[in-house]
């Protein structure tokens, strides 16, 4: 029998990705997926439409991406890294009162990136940025990036991040994140689990040593993304033997964002055993299966 395939790193437009919440399931299962886990940045908005259009067949785990910060391991200043939850409550005051406040930390970071870059003659504006967001969409990024490919500025959204809106360059704004033991917690008390999302994304800029995961893991982490798009195969070698040694759960997702990304939705996958762990775990929202 052919083993599941299962993708626990998904955006949609309730984020920054391009598929609506029911473009995503309806994707997800059009792309061979048996099990799809929604995982927009620092919001839940998305479970209710991703929910209502599961299509027949396909198994939805409704999570979110929190925004954090975390030491890095070396001494040196704290770095930006992300946090999957999955299954907790979505009413939770302290997941409300966090999300709430992350997206309003987006919304000015947002704000301040554009008015940096319309000063220095870039053709974009705060009302022209801002109506790319679908209703209640947490914002991010990828939308100042959407804003310049339609200028003309940059040919795609990768470049747009290549050459301008990465972490340090001259446009960046940072926004105050979660500790990561702080949403850990938070996570936890309402019931979910935790998977630390590309830990050795190195391309993406600093990263956390794998002693921080160790940490963590004796703290209440329950697992690490092992197998993602942005990782070489000896730091998947380095994250799966971290895994095995501390008991973290190891996961693989594509971090599909639709058009935004050239990853395919399912490119990397977790494993059943996995999987059925990690879901054991939590006890504050139900799987669902169309």
């Amino acid at each position: 029998m052919a083993s599941l395939r299962i993708d626990l790193h998904t955006h949609s437009t309730a984020s920054d990705g391009t598929d609506s919440p029911a473009g995503l399931v309806t994707a997800a299962a059009a792309g061979g997926v048996d099990v799809i886990a929604i995982t927009d940045h620092d919001t839940t908005g998305g479970w209710a439409e991703a929910a209502g259009a599961l299509p027949k067949g396909l198994t939805l785990v409704r999570g979110a991406e929190f925004s954090c910060i975390s030491p890095t391991g070396r001494g040196d200043r704290d770095v930006s890294v992300h946090l999957l939850g999955y299954l907790f409550d979505p009413e939770h005051p302290a997941i409300v009162a966090e999300q709430t406040r992350l997206r309003a930390e987006r919304v000015e970071r947002l704000h301040k990136m554009i008015e940096k870059m319309a000063a220095d003659g870039y053709p974009v504006d705060v009302e022209t940025v801002f109506a790319l967001l679908p209703t209640g969409a947490s914002a991010g990024r990828p939308h100042l990036a959407r804003a310049l490919v339609t200028a003309g500025v940059v040919e795609s959204v990768n470049e747009a991040f290549a050459t301008l809106l990465y972490n340090g360059s001259p446009y960046y704004a940072p926004k105050a994140d979660t500790p990561i033991r702080t949403a850990i917690d938070m996570v936890r008390a309402a019931g979910g689990v935790t998977v630390f999302a590309h830990p050795l994304a190195r391309k993406r800029g600093r990263v956390v040593e794998p002693s921080v995961l160790v940490e963590l893991s004796a703290v209440g982490l329950t697992g690490v993304e092992v197998d993602h798009p942005d990782h070489a195969p000896e730091d998947r070698d380095l994250l799966r033997g971290l895994a095995a040694d501390t008991g973290l759960v190891p996961t693989g997702s594509s971090d599909y964002h639709g058009t935004n990304k050239t990853i395919p939705i399912g490119a990397e996958t977790t494993g059943e055993d996995a999987f059925a762990t990690l879901t054991s775990l939590a006890a504050g929202a139900e799987i669902l299966t169309g």
